[in-house]
């Protein structure tokens, strides 16, 4: 494991630790290929059951790491091919939390910023301390957030997103959770408990359930709603005959808990 991301195991629950704060656990080249790796081993590995993101430090994540971007100005393409290929691996750890089985909680204790907070509008719960802060402020150094407006548009409302993304604005965890940004908002000193709660919670589920439901959910967002209900109602009919449906709805029905096989 990577000394900029921690790493612990515990009942199900992975709990992933941004751990640069010298740099406000920026998204780095080195830091996003730690997630991606780490995040893709745990998506194969029957011990993990949900993931928690959370960070050391007074920022969740500062976002793109602007010193390493600036040093690239003096490549031969000023920065071009190098910009690119940041860009691609950024997205490619945001899909892959999407992607992932597993759902994923971010655990949100300070600023998130610019491809920090994309990566909470990305995971698929966020909590939040009351002292959470959260922006993208690329407009006021001349760098609109467009990748961070993926997830963003996503997850809040357009008007939200955009008073986000044209103000640069840093809008408090209140907010955040009026904008739809976050599940919750809890004291600082609840934060950790209130996420190994929820995480437990959805631990205890069938696994394969919950995969098939996080896939099914990002799949039909963006069809047509007569599409979208065709699709949910092949994905329904397959899950009502995996074994764990036939063993829940037995459970259910018998007033007792169900043994989950974890298995189409």
């Amino acid at each position: 494991m990577s000394a900029l991301l921690q790493s612990a195991l515990e009942g199900g629950v992975l709990r992933l630790t941004l751990s640069d704060a010298a740099t406000r656990n920026s998204l780095s080249e080195a830091m996003m290929a730690a997630l991606t790796t780490t995040l893709d081993n745990a998506a194969a590995d029957k011990a993990v059951r949900i993931i928690v993101l959370a960070a050391e430090g007074p920022a969740f994540s500062s976002g793109h790491n602007l010193k390493e971007i600036s040093a690239h100005r003096a490549d031969a393409d000023r920065g071009a091919a190098y910009f690119a290929s940041l860009f691609d691996a950024c997205a490619r750890l945001m899909m892959g939390i999407v992607g992932n089985p597993r759902p994923v909680i971010a655990e949100v204790s300070g600023l998130a910023s610019a491809a920090g907070c994309q990566l909470v509008a990305t995971c698929d719960l966020a909590i939040a301390s009351d002292t959470a802060r959260f922006c993208t402020p690329g407009v006021n150094i001349g760098l609109f957030c467009s990748t961070p407006m993926v997830a963003l548009s996503r997850n809040v409302s357009s008007k939200h997103a955009m008073e986000m993304l044209l103000t640069g604005d840093v809008f408090d965890a209140q907010d955040a959770l009026r904008f739809g940004l976050v599940n919750r908002v809890v004291p600082g000193e609840q934060l950790a408990e209130t996420v190994t709660a929820l995480a437990a919670k959805v631990a205890s589920k069938s696994m394969v359930t919950v995969k098939t439901g996080k896939q099914a959910f990002y799949c039909q967002r963006d069809m047509a709603l007569a599409e979208a209900y065709a699709y949910t109602a092949r994905v329904m009919t397959e899950n009502l005959l995996m074994r764990d449906a036939e063993e829940g709805i037995s459970a259910f029905i018998g007033k007792r808990e169900p043994n989950w096989t974890d298995e189409p």
